[in-house]
């Protein structure tokens, strides 16, 4: 079998960049290990297109909040001891890129994505034919202490100065009146009010995956590992047999790394793993937009199966067992939040983000092979960047000038050698 193009990975970043690519009259096949659109870590987040994340999310570097999540005892972290010293490598190098004047740095070239994704992630969804899953409530930033609503609401008010972000805030009886089934005792809230809230992203997905096909490119089960150059391009393994094509694009989220090694590359990308749990809601409480417990670390999100709870980041081993313990310790606490009743999912849900040390996300061609392009590193938004990273992958593969400079998020950037 044979595409113009073939794109690994079936997550909202592959399936983006497919779809933009079928409708600029590329044949695709897109290549999936597990047969299912949006099953990884596109199908288990907090649902939300973050206009708002300008400044990705960064090591802490305060003596006290290292003290603090050492003691692995926290809902917003949790760490496998015996899986740090395998881990050290990156972690040090994410220390490092994470210190402000570096930050800083990634969020200038950061908000150059950011700024696209409402408009993106309608387009997308539009030609896929579900708008009607994106939902324009914001999300709210819940406040318990004086001391961390103040910080909050100076770096709202920067985010609004320096790159226009909306955010409202909200006092208790405010607060009350948008959501009157949340805790009373609560202080109130920072409300961003111009991102959108997905209520079920991996049918999202899988409506991109749907629209590819609809629109005459193919959706095939193989593995990605069985990648390799043939000549004139490109060939990997499916179920249906082989299938070549020109040119090839790498969105395996957290196994890019993996395949990418096998061609040479050797690009330092971790992995936070992540938890969530479906509830009910108790009696005739209702939850209308996301909401995070700015001191716990958990998100509340209303989702079509129900009430999602969303973990923290876990730093263990790829594929080792799973630890829910972050689920266990946000329980009790969201219970007290929100009226939550009984688990609809019989056990947790456990994905992998892919995170870059410098938490830019790796766009563009790769440097030693031609017809090679990376889509990958999204880290917490890959949601968020799928549909503006989409564009940028087609449009370069189409000899198009991207709308937006990929030069920052190049695999062979100083940051990442």
């Amino acid at each position: 079998m044979k595409a113009d193009v073939l794109v690994l990975g079936a997550g909202a970043v592959g399936t983006a960049v497919a779809l933009h690519l079928q409708t600029r009259g590329r044949q695709v096949a897109l290549v999936d290990r597990r047969g299912a659109a949006g099953r990884e870590a596109s199908f288990g987040n907090a649902g939300l297109i973050q206009r708002e994340a300008i400044y990705p999310y960064a090591f802490p570097r305060r003596l006290r909040t290292l003290l603090r999540y050492a003691t692995n005892r926290t809902t917003d972290v949790h760490y496998h001891p015996g899986a740090l010293r395998a881990l050290a490598p990156f972690l040090a190098r994410y220390w490092h890129h994470s210190h402000p004047v570096r930050h800083d740095r990634a969020a200038r070239a950061y908000a150059t994505l950011i700024e696209h994704c409402l408009d993106e992630t309608r387009g997308l969804a539009e030609v896929a034919g579900v708008a009607d899953l994106l939902r324009p409530t914001g999300w709210l930033k819940l406040f318990r202490t004086a001391r961390q609503q103040d910080a909050e609401l100076r770096q709202a008010a920067a985010l609004t100065s320096r790159f226009g972000v909306v955010a409202d805030r909200l006092d208790a009886p405010g607060l009350r009146a948008l959501e009157p089934d949340l805790d009373p005792g609560l202080l109130g809230a920072l409300h961003y009010r111009e991102p959108l809230a997905v209520v079920d992203p991996g049918r999202l997905v899988d409506a991109q995956r749907a629209a590819v096909e609809r629109l005459g490119g193919r959706f095939l089960t193989g593995n990605g590992l069985t990648l390799r150059t043939v000549p004139g391009g490109w060939s990997v393994e499916s179920r249906v047999g082989p299938v070549q094509a020109p040119a090839v694009v790498l969105a395996l989220g957290a196994w890019s790394g993996v395949v990418a090694g096998t061609l040479g590359y050797r690009l330092p990308l971790g992995v936070k793993r992540g938890y969530h749990m479906h509830y009910e809601p108790s009696g005739d409480a209702t939850l209308g937009r996301p909401v995070l417990d700015a001191a716990h670390g958990y998100v509340l999100a209303p989702m079509e199966r129900g009430i999602r709870l969303t973990t923290g980041a876990e730093f263990a081993n790829a594929d080792a067992r799973r630890t829910p313990v972050q689920l266990d310790r946000a329980e009790p606490l969201a219970r007290g939040l929100f009226p939550l009743g009984a688990r609809r999912d019989p056990e947790p849900w456990m994905g992998l983000r892919p995170c870059m040390p410098d938490m830019l996300p790796v766009i563009g061609p790769a440097p030693q092979h031609p017809r090679l392009w990376f889509a990958f590193g999204h880290g917490h938004q890959g949601l968020t960047l799928a549909a503006v990273t989409g564009r940028m992958i087609a449009e370069m593969i189409c000899g198009e000038d991207p709308f937006v400079d990929a030069f920052p998020f190049r695999a062979d950037r100083p940051s990442l050698a």
